[in-house]
């Protein structure tokens, strides 16, 4: 990799995690034409995981505020019911969905969490499918950047949403949960995923939007923090320095992202994002059905 390929791979990074339209599907197509590590999946997935952590810490700078409240709050609360100091907080009954003994944030903090266990799992579990040749096919991306579409116009069609973060309960976390899974198949797209989950029980799309990035802080932190330690076996040493640099770029590009869609979804729906990724699918599989292009890299 050298520092062209890992600025073009930054940005494409940075724009395409959080809009829902599917980053792996971009980044693939952006390692074909810069013909990054000959077309090794095993260096590319490793390569794509390492940028994750550029907009996961675009993530942490867009929502310090959020996550330290959280975190003091989870702590504060566990501590209360430990040692039986009530503090103010009633251990008993629930205030809609959360627990009386949790405050909104603490409760947060739970969802995120238990919405992080399917990924978690089914991430473990299919690691080796996962980082192989056949989650790079473009048959698989096309056909996932279309069902995505036609399941997230489902969910804008169907979706009540009338939810804010401090109405999510366990079901939120659960459905949200399971739909990120769908991110692991190329051309899914996590934002795409969690959002489209979100809307179907009911939340707002800025609300959904919210919690699609706090909840990937878990998975993105872990999948990347793991191959971070693989890309070090895998990469050749003079990718480090180019890498290092398009993480960065990752990241920067990521922050406006993050600043982008929130805005946008506080007045519009995600029609212009369901439009492009029918329009990419549809047009990835006719170059695919006349032959123009391979499905493997």
């Amino acid at each position: 990799m050298n520092l062209l390929q890992a600025i073009i791979l930054g940005i494409v990074q940075g724009l395409t995690e959080f809009i829902p339209v599917s980053s792996t599907a971009h980044l693939v197509f952006a390692s074909r034409l810069t013909d990054l590590y000959n077309g090794n999946p095993e260096q590319i997935t490793a390569t794509i995981a390492v940028l994750q952590l550029g907009t996961l810490l675009a993530v942490f700078v867009y929502f310090a505020s959020d996550i330290l409240s959280i975190t003091a709050a989870f702590a504060r609360d566990h501590w209360a019911l430990i040692s039986r100091k009530r503090g103010g907080l009633t251990f008993s009954g629930t205030h809609g969905n959360r627990p009386l003994w949790l405050s909104e944030e603490a409760w947060l903090g739970w969802l995120i969490i238990i919405g992080s266990i399917p990924i978690g799992i089914v991430g473990l579990v299919f690691k080796d499918i996962i980082e192989g040749a056949g989650t790079k096919n473009l048959w698989v991306i096309a056909i996932m950047l279309v069902s995505v579409a036609v399941l997230l116009t489902f969910a804008e069609l169907v979706g009540k949403r009338h939810k804010e973060i401090s109405d999510f309960g366990l079901i939120d976390a659960i459905v949200v949960g399971l739909a990120q899974v769908l991110s692991l198949i190329p051309g899914a797209s996590r934002s795409g995923s969690t959002i489209m989950g979100g809307l179907l029980v009911g939340q707002k799309r800025e609300a959904a939007a919210r919690f699609s990035f706090l909840l990937s802080i878990p998975a993105i932190t872990a999948s990347g923090l793991l191959e971070l330690r693989e890309a070090w076996a895998l990469l050749p040493p003079e990718s480090f320095a180019p890498l290092l640099a398009g993480t960065v770029v990752a990241g920067i590009v990521g922050y406006a992202s993050i600043y982008f869609l929130l805005a946008f979804l506080r007045k519009s729906s995600t029609a212009i994002f369901i439009g492009y990724r029918l329009i990419l699918g549809v047009t990835i599989i006719i170059l695919l059905w006349q032959g123009v292009i391979s499905p493997q890299i």
